[in-house]
């Protein structure tokens, strides 16, 4: 009963994209997963895989953000880098020439990151504040970041990620005009629509046990983001599903698949 009645509301999802017209639409928008670094001479997070989610035309490039000991922001995934904690650590420990990304740079500051993304205006910026729960940091990590925003110009360019719930409130509170997404996976739409977060960035597996989540979402006005999206049988569920954005490790073979998807035999879930 319960196959039956996802089947149900998947087909129901496909009923909606056609009753929208969005049959006849380029495809969700792809987002590069920390840049596009599966590639020669690039590395994650790097000003590198920036540049050439750039080339390719991605619509964004995701990336993380942690804050260091001496309340400087970097581009960096964990909490740590290269054996040290970047809580811990000053810019200048983490900037030591000896510790360099795979291909060679040195670990961005989000002021460089930014600066490079001058090169490409129209891509996003799709940034994930790297929290664990800590409010002076949040409030010390987003006010530093919405003043970078703002120094380059970049502030319309961004949308917001986080798995932190009070981080995407405040990001909502103080850039309304901008998308803020929620990555924990546990909330239905509704519920962090009645909190001012315009959208759900879930790993693709919520949506295949939740798939009316994604309708739910459109019905709230939200957009419907998922990560991370490698797999050509997953790609082609999420597309199935309707989801506005796919964030990739692979983004031109997700574009590929965009490309040459119809809608045939439904999977199996």
């Amino acid at each position: 009963m319960q196959d039956m009645k996802k089947m149900m509301l998947i087909l129901l999802a496909g009923c909606l994209l056609v009753a929208c017209g969005k049959e006849s639409a380029p495809g969700p928008q792809i987002v590069a997963h920390r840049g596009y670094w599966k590639t020669e001479g690039s590395a994650q997070n790097s000003i590198a895989s920036l540049l050439k989610a750039g080339e390719i035309g991605a619509y964004g490039s995701e990336f993380d953000v942690n804050l260091t000991a001496d309340n400087e922001l970097v581009v960096n995934h964990d909490f740590s880098y290269k054996g040290l904690v970047i809580r811990e650590s000053t810019l200048a420990d983490l900037r030591n020439d000896t510790l360099r990304l795979d291909n060679g740079e040195l670990i961005p500051t989000l002021d460089e990151y930014l600066e490079a993304s001058l090169q490409y205006p129209e891509m996003k910026l799709v940034f994930e504040l790297k929290s664990k729960g800590d409010p002076a940091y949040e409030a010390t990590a987003i006010r530093k970041s919405i003043e970078a925003f703002k120094r380059y110009g970049v502030q319309k360019r961004v949308e917001f990620i986080s798995f932190s719930l009070s981080a995407c409130q405040e990001f909502a509170r103080q850039m309304p005009r901008n998308r803020v997404e929620y990555l924990g996976g546990e909330m239905a739409p509704a519920e962090l629509k009645k909190l001012g977060i315009n959208g759900i960035d879930y790993h693709h597996s919520v949506f295949l046990s939740k798939p009316e989540w994604v309708v739910e979402a459109h019905e709230q006005d939200m957009v419907v983001n998922v990560w991370t999206v490698d797999d050509d049988e997953v790609i082609e569920r999420m597309l199935l599903l309707g989801a506005d954005q796919i964030t990739t490790n692979v983004p031109e073979r997700v574009r590929e698949k965009i490309d040459t998807y119809e809608v045939k035999d439904m999977p199996a879930f």
